[in-house]
């Protein structure tokens, strides 16, 4: 299997490393197939306990019968020697008939149980003599699942009935995330949203090459799953059970629904639009453009062979018209927050103007929708084989397009989608086409009551193409102050773009139970083939200072452009080039539970995780001739072709969990070790798609030698063959996947009233996170003088480069700079009269070196800094989650059996976000505009600064009247305040909280029908709801402005900066923040009807 696996087209050598590592590893795992585990993704639960005899002594020999009720699935068990027993693997839910029996004693009989996903249920049994009468069948009840000696570290499970009832538009995974305490949006414990692991009934079903969202499906912005084939979801971010792993972040696992001996289903359907939404955002107006969303599906499951064999089939559609922005042109008479700097009139006329010159419509720039379709389907078979046997399997399914907008990245230059300083026209946006394809097969067997097994294989496949309107042309960004002011012509990323990915994994388990251990070893084989392709720049790439520079170089004058550059075919035959990656992570566990006291349970446990890549690159000979060199100067050499060689990443974890009082009220949890993840894998494909063997570069800088062409191949050299200049993207050999270390403590308390108190504390440290370099930039050679004495580059790309023929050679490294921690408070409580609630808050600080959503190799460049991109300082992460507080409730109430009425809410108050203030323009001279972190002068040194006297519409603003302005801007900033005399901080500022109310009210109406009960319901759900009540409510902040001022020119000979403020209005009052009015900060509302059948 291993060898089929590996048919790649390497080189002798290659292969014969490449054979020896993976027999190695596969070697080591042979030597623990006695004893094989996985559970990369947990898909069941399970159950254990002691039975004692009439004097209190273990009853070994015990026969443990488990019935699932619904499906009549059977699970039988004996005590082991201690009495002691453990049922693995079983079905999630319930509910369960467990009955306790021995020779001798009278049988005991416990219904009404259920499990929760990835978690153990104990049930322990006090056995009578025969002939005792004894009460009969028993309602089983527990303390609360939260108190389980299962949990170690920070986890939430959602559940059904979560799932059916809390309020949610868009019917994502990501609407019953947000239930953890720690979860940021996609993002958990401050590590990226590309740092989890989601795992769909066991299976790897991540975004795992990383061009957008974490989860498989971001790209058009749709579910890749149903949720009426969701079961149950589990958040883990410290599980100390070494059996998972693949992330730093979290381990989401979710499971589908399963038939049972009864015909159940359901047919929904949901709608909102425009007339659903408010309008009316703290006395701002709300316009919201025309849209619809409709969402529509099904679901049904029953029995094939009844008590044996089971079906369930899902489908949903989702149909979308998105309004493209809410952004408009400034034109007479319009006023509003969504109002930018860009005259209608200019649109207008360009528009006009390109059409008359070139034939090319660039298209509408405001007033139009996005399409979205989205179609998917699941089919899943259950098969009970026998008492110790089960099998299942699943596939589903995801096609889906959406138009998408513009790709915001700039180089540099402030970013080209709409804001309130820049538009572009429709025809810059385009076509995304996504469809997924996933199949899982899982056996499930137990031997004995003293061994279980779990083989598990799956694949999971991705398809990605793009399209776009209007024809091909160049891609031309105008700019104005130094900023994208319009852009036009074919999306920059788009040309040729596509990805196929496949994702193979082949996991088994078998676990022992001896006595007061349960021993668990195991391996994991992840199989990653991509083949993309990208050729950013293909079609030319034109930025012009001006639009009056854009109408005299089509005129034919001479013009100095911004920058020009573009991306050519490399090969000898002019072929579009394909990147083909092949990445494995082979992995191998031990560990050992141990339950030491009846209340004390300890888990020992390594992890050993080795990934490693086919060597698919091309050797670019020429490279391996120059000189490069790292941000301490040290040199290092360039093969284009060495991929990273495999590291060992071990990961020791050590849990435990301490029930204090011996009556599982108050228990004391926790653990340490190491995580590791997987890379972004676009990270390693920009090594082998960005070598100069594939693509040439043309790129400069304030030139004047490629006047505007039309035409996508112009500029391309007639020689062909190997370009003379291109960019390289290169991986250090030692680069290590992320690994964190993960220490969690908890405490859980019943407290009055049943409440269960909770406090966990995580802390992470980076062993090795992700860190970007540009290994052809020539040092800097002196500083900027005054206040803010960064160092000076050249200015120039000949100034800058190392070697004249390379214009960027990026180097992917490590660094264990970076960590997080959180502190959590939660009390939650479950009423006996249909009530829930839950309440938490949790305070977090998130800091690394580089944001790991760099996708582009050279969107590092976009790392704010001091000393320019190449020394990067710790900063606050992206994912920096300051505040957060959330509340979630729940009532159901049935009247006379007739019809019931159901109410959930979220509530949420949390910052925002976070930013940066960065000058607007480049002040260090590294070419790279947007990137360099503001210098906050005291008062004295602001007095010593130089101001260019600043012009807007025709008023005259002094040097004096600038530092009085900025000044007082620096006085009312929260951030800027606290750092006079020092530089700003990476993503220090934090947007003030907002809390926001989201609702969802279900009526039910019930009939019999055959004897069974259908249900009719009827459900709104409402987002924001609170906005609803009051208008002033649920309305966020943004930052103003995260450029206010910039340098007009730096002396040459004294190295002294001339400054000019850049206010984001017609007046030098600058504030930090400014209320939004956009849908988000307006109550919303979904409408749906289902039908349910049993």
């Amino acid at each position: 299997m291993i060898l089929t696996i590996l048919n790649l087209n390497l080189k002798f050598q290659e292969m014969k490393n490449l054979i020896y590592h993976t027999l190695s590893i596969s070697f080591f795992c042979l030597f623990l197939l006695p004893a094989l585990s996985i559970a990369q993704g947990v898909t069941t639960g399970s159950m254990s306990g002691l039975v004692k005899d009439d004097l209190g002594e273990p009853l070994p020999g015990a026969t443990i019968q488990a019935i699932h009720t619904p499906s009549g699935t059977q699970y039988n068990m004996v005590t082991q020697q201690n009495g002691r027993y453990t049922i693995s693997g079983m079905r999630t839910g319930g509910p369960y008939e467990v009955t306790v029996s021995f020779i001798g004693f009278e049988p005991r009989v416990f219904k009404n149980i259920s499990l929760r996903l990835g978690q153990r249920y104990v049930l322990n049994v006090d056995m009578d003599e025969e002939g005792i009468e004894l009460e009969g069948v028993l309602i089983e009840g527990r303390k609360d699942p939260l108190l389980n000696d299962e949990k170690t570290g920070a986890s939430t499970t959602i559940n059904r009935e979560a799932i059916t009832t809390m309020p949610t538009l868009s019917r994502s995974v990501q609407d019953f995330t947000r239930l953890t305490p720690q979860s940021s949006g996609e993002s958990f414990a401050g590590q990226d949203p590309k740092a989890i692991n989601f795992s769909l009934d066991g299976s790897v079903f991540n975004n795992s090459f990383g061009l957008t969202g974490s989860i498989p499906g971001a790209p058009t912005e749709s579910t890749p799953i149903s949720l009426e084939a969701i079961e149950e979801i589990q958040v883990n971010i410290a599980p100390y059970d070494v059996t998972q792993g693949g992330f730093t972040g979290a381990a989401i696992n979710a499971i589908t629904r399963s038939g049972d001996n009864e015909f159940r289903g359901s047919a929904f359907i949901n709608n909102r639009n425009q007339r659903l939404v408010g309008t009316n955002a703290r006395g701002s107006e709300v316009v919201t453009e025309d849209f619809n969303v409709q969402q529509y599906g099904f679901r049904l499951g029953g029995p094939i062979i009844k008590n044996k064999l089971f079906f369930f089939v899902s489908g949903e559609s989702e149909r979308r018209s998105d309004p493209n922005s809410p952004f408009v042109a400034a034109a007479p008479g319009r006023t509003g927050a969504n109002v930018t700097r860009v005259q209608q009139s200019d649109m207008d006329q360009m528009r006009g103007f390109l059409i008359d010159n070139f034939g090319y419509d660039p298209g509408a720039y405001e007033d139009y929708n996005l399409p979205t379709i989205s179609d998917k389907f699941l089919l899943k078979l259950d098969y009970n084989i026998n008492d110790n046997h089960k099998l299942s399997a699943r596939f589903n399914t995801l096609l889906s397009s959406r138009d998408r907008p513009v790709a915001r990245t700039s180089l540099g230059f402030g970013g080209r989608n709409q804001n309130l300083f820049s538009l572009n026209f429709q025809n810059s946006n385009y076509l995304l086409n996504d469809d997924i394809y996933s199949g899982i097969v899982e056996l499930q067997s137990n031997f004995g009551g003293k061994f279980s097994n779990e083989l598990r294989f799956g694949l999971t496949s991705n398809r990605n193409s793009r399209t776009w309107g209007g024809g091909d042309f160049p891609m031309v960004d105008i700019l104005e102050g130094g900023r994208n002011y319009m852009s036009f012509g074919t999306d920059l990323l788009s040309p040729n773009r596509g990805l196929d990915s496949d994702t193979w994994q082949f996991q088994n388990n078998f676990t022992a139970y001896l006595n007061n251990h349960t021993i668990t070893a195991g391996v994991n084989f992840e199989y990653f083939n991509f083949r993309y392709t990208f050729t950013p720049t293909y079609f030319g790439h034109y930025v012009y200072n001006s639009l009056d520079d854009f109408y005299r170089d089509v005129a034919g004058e001479e013009v100095e452009l911004r920058r020009f550059q573009r991306q050519f075919s490399a090969l000898p035959d002019g072929s579009v080039p394909t990147a083909v990656t092949q990445a494995y992570i082979a992995s191998a566990y031990v560990q050992d539970e141990i339950n030491v006291t009846d209340n004390l349970k300890v888990t020992l446990g390594l992890r050993l995780d080795v990934p490693f890549y086919g060597q698919t690159a091309e050797r670019n000979l020429q490279v391996e001739n120059l000189n490069f060199q790292k941000p301490n100067g040290e040199p290092i050499s360039i093969r284009t072709d060495r991929l990273p060689e495999p590291q060992f990443m071990w990961s020791p974890r050590f849990g435990f969990n301490w029930d204090v009082l011996g009556d599982r009220s108050f228990q004391v949890r926790g653990g340490s070790g190491l995580f590791s993840g997987r890379p972004i894998y676009v990270n390693i494909s920009n090594m082998v798609n960005t070598n100069g063997v594939l693509q040439g570069q043309i790129r400069e800088d304030n030139t004047t030698n490629f006047p505007f062409n039309p035409d996508v191949n112009a500029y391309i050299p007639s020689n062909g063959g190997a370009p003379e200049t291109y960019d390289l993207a290169y991986i250090d050999p030692g680069f290590r996947n992320p690994q964190v270390w993960r220490t969690n403590i908890g405490i859980d308390k019943e407290l009055f009233g049943g409440i269960i108190g909770t406090f966990e504390g995580i802390y992470s440290q980076q062993v090795s996170d992700l860190l970007f370099y540009d290994s052809n930039l020539r040092p800097s050679s002196r500083n900027l003088a005054g206040p803010d004495n960064r160092p000076l580059y050249g200015f120039g790309d000949e100034e800058n480069r190392l070697n004249q023929n390379i214009t960027n050679a990026v180097v992917l490294d490590n660094t264990n700079q970076g960590y997080a921690y959180s502190l959590t408070f939660q009390l939650q409580k479950n009423f006996y009269n249909g009530l829930h609630a839950m309440a938490a808050y949790n305070y977090a600080v998130a800091k690394n070196m580089v944001d790991g959503n760099t996708q582009h190799f050279l969107s590092y460049e976009n790392i704010a800094a001091v000393r320019g991109s190449n020394y990067p300082d710790l900063g606050f992460s992206l994912d920096d989650q300051r505040h957060r507080l959330i509340s979630s409730m729940g009532y159901r109430k049935e009247y006379k059996d007739k019809f019931a009425s159901s109410i959930s809410i979220f509530y949420e108050l949390r910052n925002q976000g976070v930013a940066s203030y960065v000058y607007n323009t480049d002040i260090n001279g590294d070419l790279i505009v947007g990137n360099d972190l503001l210098f906050v002068p005291t008062a004295s040194q602001l007095a010593e600064m130089q101001f260019e006297p600043l012009t807007i519409n025709g008023s005259t603003f002094s040097a004096s009247d600038q530092r009085a302005a900025f000044n007082q801007f620096i006085e009312q900033d929260p951030h800027l305040s606290t750092r006079r005399g020092m530089y700003a901080v990476r993503n220090g500022v934090q947007f003030p909280v907002v809390g926001r109310l989201d609702l969802s009210f279900m009526q039910e109406f019930f009939v019999n029908i055959n004897g069974k009960r259908n249900t009719l319901q009827v459900r709104a759900d409402i987002f924001n709801f609170t906005n609803m009540i009051n208008n002033n409510w649920g309305v966020g902040q943004i930052i103003t402005n995260e450029t206010p001022i910039g340098i007009v020119n730096i002396d040459p000979v004294t190295n002294v900066p001339t400054y000019q403020l850049n206010p984001s209005s017609q007046t030098l009052e600058l504030e930090s923040f400014t209320r939004t009015a956009n849908i988000g900060d307006v109550w919303q509302m979904q409408l749906g009807l289902r039908y349910i059948f049993n």
